[in-house]
């Protein structure tokens, strides 16, 4: 997504830009996006930054200016959810072209990309597991990045894209890497208190303290945006659902929440929650006549909306790997037509 700081262009990585490309039958257009990843003076600067903190591989940036340069942003730098999203668009691709070219193509960001996030996680001896953080703020920019650690979204997106880094591996008669397996076999449990997930295990108070139940409700995409990796449980899932759709701050929301919303809606067998997601009447989850997302006047065009849209309606329809029910998105009773559209992960 192009925005500007200061009168300068930047970037945004976020998985909402691209991830329905391939679900609509449009895999050019995402590849065409996976080519800044190629770029030599974007890697040397993912590298850079890898190294200058004491990590392996590339950190990717999440705010950018178009020649890979980090934004100015007091969140940005400590945002670690973009990581992921490389190994997620590639596998999109694979996906639709399982072939040696395309793993050849990506095989080596692919790679880079889990070395990071294999080096990444910090292994508390004491309690013989790896964690996210401290000095991390998940997708919900509610955090301070000094206190926080675990946040529920990054670990299942942590788990999924690695467990698919190895699945790359082993396609290409490689072993697996052991790293990558001991991070995965430790990697902390999802933080739950009452019965439901908390946004991050180092906030208890999450459904407590108001300012945590603004901006995304970012803990419902470890089911929806993900897939059942084994780490969540459906029916914790489904109370903490039930306890965002009923108390959350909607009104203090961004446009890609209500799509996100209905993908866990759609994975949790709740149709009519999915629909009404996307009809909710709130100001940043308006479409203009241009099919704009509005959020607000000084953010007139919001594409991360456009694109949850179109990926939450593709899931709504297409399903998802494992799925047996047609249009499980959709209530009972409705009468769909669509066409061209691929299941999600």
């Amino acid at each position: 997504m192009l925005n500007s700081w200061y009168g300068r262009p930047h970037l945004e990585m976020h998985w909402w830009h691209s991830a329905h490309f391939a679900l609509w039958g449009r895999p050019a257009l995402l590849e065409k996006s996976l080519t800044w990843y190629a770029r030599p003076d974007v890697q040397a600067v993912a590298r850079g930054i890898a190294k200058r903190q004491g990590y392996e591989g590339v950190r990717w940036q999440k705010m950018t200016d178009p020649w890979g340069q980090e934004g100015p942003s007091s969140v940005g730098a400590f945002l670690i959810w973009q990581q992921p999203h490389f190994i997620y668009f590639a596998e999109e691709i694979y996906r639709q072209r399982p072939d040696a070219a395309t793993l050849k193509l990506y095989q080596d960001r692919v790679s880079a990309t889990a070395e990071f996030m294999a080096s990444y996680p910090f292994f508390e001896k004491d309690k013989d597991r790896y964690i996210l953080g401290k000095g991390v703020i998940p997708a919900q920019e509610r955090f301070k990045a000094e206190e926080t650690f675990n946040p529920t979204f990054e670990l299942v997106y942590w788990n999924w894209a690695l467990n698919i880094a190895q699945q790359w591996r082993v396609r290409q008669g490689q072993p697996r890497n052991p790293k990558w397996d001991a991070v995965l076999q430790k990697l902390s449990k999802l933080p739950q208190a009452n019965g439901v997930y908390l946004a991050t295990e180092s906030a208890p108070d999450s459904y407590t303290n108001p300012e945590f139940k603004t901006d995304h409700p970012s803990v419902l995409a470890a089911l929806g945006v993900m897939p059942a990796t084994g780490q969540v449980d459906p029916a914790t899932m489904r109370r903490t659902f039930d306890l965002i759709w009923k108390d959350w701050s909607w009104d203090k929301t961004w446009g890609w929440d209500f799509p996100m919303t209905s993908m866990t809606a759609t994975r949790l067998g709740l149709p009519d929650r999915a629909v009404d997601a996307l009809l909710m009447k709130v100001r940043t989850n308006t479409y203009l006549p241009s099919g704009h997302n509005y959020q607000e006047d000084r953010l007139p065009i919001y594409l991360p909306g456009n694109g949850g849209l179109l990926a939450a309606v593709a899931l709504m329809c297409a399903g998802y790997d494992g799925c047996k029910e047609a249009n499980p998105g959709i209530p009972k009773g409705w009468k769909v037509q669509w066409e061209g559209l691929s299941k999600m992960p």
